[in-house]
């Protein structure tokens, strides 16, 4: 199954709520792999790296 949106982040840990509306969830948190990017198992939104960006994690 394809993602329904791709978003490209700064960040190798993500805090994922599916921005409030229709797919909003509740507050989960994403590892990026090392590949690079993850799917939310909500609302199936690809999170890549954005290319160039040195990795970081933020807490």
């Amino acid at each position: 199954m394809e993602p329904a949106e791709t978003i490209e982040v700064e960040e190798t840990r993500i805090r994922c709520d599916g921005s409030g509306g229709a797919l909003g969830h509740p507050l989960i948190y994403l590892n990026l792999g090392d590949g690079g990017m993850v799917d939310c198992p909500y609302h199936s939104r690809r999170l890549v790296l954005k290319e160039g960006t040195t990795p970081s994690q933020h807490h």
